[in-house]
């Protein structure tokens, strides 16, 4: 763990000076830039730095975004950073604030931060061991550098960055963008993927030389990494050209060691996962004052959201499903378990990524091209006590969404009360041992081919409205007038009773749901 003030330590006074002192043991995990034209500006973890700010008005703006969203700290030019209303805003808020000195370029600031930041960091979970792992990709990634003379990253086989060396101010544009965003840019993986790279990359373990590319892509050589016929990652090093046969094969040496780092990274994260989804699960499983609630959660209030997905998936692919796709979106640390063969997921009632808004978003946008897509949040959790019935809650509306009976993809619990309601209600009864004029009603429909429940239906969710049940039910009004004084003859009602109208809906829907 880091917290601000100690990044500025370890970066060194020349850049940095803190200007205040807010919350001093909120952890620094990521750097965030925030763009003046968006309203994102982060979430708890994030040292945000305020590019493109004009004045201390939006200097302002930008700190008191950043505490609603519970950041770490912010990083602004000295010149904002002093600026006494300013000052007094990060006073206010409890929040770091960091002056950067005016000769400091911010894509250096990036590469100086990050550095600091992931050779400090270590996996979440005590059970997947320490940070030996990634201290060791860097110093492979060093040492790559200084084979093959030129700066290099170390990339899984998701394109994202593990590692990278020193010097990577001295690369092209994509490679700042790769390593301040820890993947590769999507139009350059579709650049890269036109032209076969990741083909090659998945069939071969020899080095080869990608070409110079559009938007100032400099050359890379690239290294394949691979243990057992496995792809695992690769070595990309920007290059000004072909290098030597004797550089590829130190190169190639390096990656034989590189797998077996890549080996085990994997093996720790898979056992990181799995302790956090046992302990997300036993949190929204069952809760009691005795429980120890050992999950990093954002702050509350949160809500359970129960997640479906298209009928192929099955519910360990549809959870890697989940988490594939809301890292992909944003959301750097999902919450995510499997319960009871449900993906469910805790997410804030705030905005951005990880919030309930988001996701709806995010869900309705992938329902359009992949039907059975769906989301159902149950109520707001105050704290770690509310979660089991938030989770309650979700599943049994997700169960309404996928019958048809909710309307969807997204939905959450206080727009479907009502529904709940009933549901609750009907799945009560047994319809077994139905008394009273419906089961009369029955019995005559089965015996006699006739369709007397069907009309009292639309008596009932017509109320005053004959026209337009009739229209329902395809009759002529004066034919429903006569079904309905038959009805009374068969089975004596009283539909004056309002009580009664509501005992005839329940019973009807429990026989409709049965059915």
């Amino acid at each position: 763990m880091i917290t601000a003030p100690d990044l500025v330590i370890a970066v060194g006074p020349a850049l940095f000076e803190v200007v205040v002192t807010g919350h001093g043991d909120g952890e620094v995990r990521d750097v965030f830039l925030a763009d003046p034209q968006e309203a994102a500006t982060g979430q708890p973890g994030d040292l945000v730095l305020g590019l493109g700010l004009r004045d201390a008005a939006d200097a302002i703006e930008l700190l008191e975004r950043c505490a609603a969203g519970n950041a770490s700290g912010v990083v602004l030019r000295a010149a904002l950073a002093r600026d006494p209303a300013v000052v007094a805003t990060a006073e206010r808020w409890l929040l770091t604030l960091v002056a950067l000195q005016p000769s400091v370029t911010w894509a250096h600031v990036v590469w100086l931060l990050r550095g600091v930041i992931d050779r400090a960091a270590a996996p979440d979970s005590p059970v997947a061991g320490d940070a030996g792992v990634h201290q060791e990709l860097f110093a492979l990634a060093d040492a790559a550098a200084a084979i093959v003379d030129a700066p290099v990253t170390i990339e899984d086989n998701q394109s994202r960055v593990l590692a990278y060396s020193s010097g990577q101010d001295l690369t092209d544009p994509t490679r700042v963008s790769t390593i301040v965003g820890r993947r590769v840019p999507p139009e350059v993986i579709a650049h890269f993927r036109a032209r076969g790279i990741f083909r090659r990359l998945a069939r071969s373990s020899e080095p080869f030389l990608v070409p110079d590319g559009p938007n100032g892509i400099r050359p890379r050589l690239v290294v394949p990494v691979r243990a057992g016929g496995e792809w695992l990652g690769s070595i990309w090093a920007v290059v000004d050209g072909p290098v030597s046969a004797e550089v590829t094969t130190e190169l190639s040496n390096a990656a034989s060691v590189l797998a077996l780092h890549l080996l085990r990274l994997r093996a720790q994260a898979d056992v990181a996962r799995r302790s956090a989804i046992d302990r997300l699960r036993t949190v929204l499983r069952q809760f009691s004052p005795d429980t120890t609630v050992d999950v990093r959660l954002p702050p509350p209030p949160w809500r359970v959201v129960a997640l479906g997905s298209p009928a192929e998936y099955d519910v360990p692919q549809q959870l890697d499903l989940w988490e594939s796709t809301g890292r992909r979106h944003g959301w750097s640390e999902p919450q995510l378990a499997d319960l009871d063969g449900t993906v469910l997921a805790v997410v804030t009632d705030a905005d951005g990524p990880g919030s309930w808004r988001w996701l709806r978003r995010l869900v309705v946008d992938l329902a359009k091209d992949a039907p059975g897509t769906t989301a159902a949040a149950g109520g707001r959790a105050r704290g770690p006590a509310d979660l089991p019935s938030s989770r309650a809650e979700a599943v049994e509306l997700l169960g309404l969404v996928r019958r048809g009976a909710a309307p969807g993809p997204a939905l959450r619990v206080e727009q479907a009360w009502h529904l709940l309601t009933v549901h609750r209600a009907v799945t009560s009864l047994d319809t077994t041992k139905l008394d009273g004029p419906l089961a009369t009603l029955l019995r005559h429909d089965i015996e006699h081919d006739t369709g007397f429940v069907d009309t009292l239906e639309a008596w009932l969710n017509y109320p005053g409205q004959p026209q337009q049940a009739a229209k329902y039910l395809h009759l002529h009004p004066n034919s429903l007038r006569h079904r309905m004084k038959r009805i009374n003859e068969i089975a004596p009602l009283d539909l004056s009773d309002p009580r009664e109208r509501l005992a005839l809906q329940l019973q009807i829907a429990a026989v409709r749901t049965e059915h």
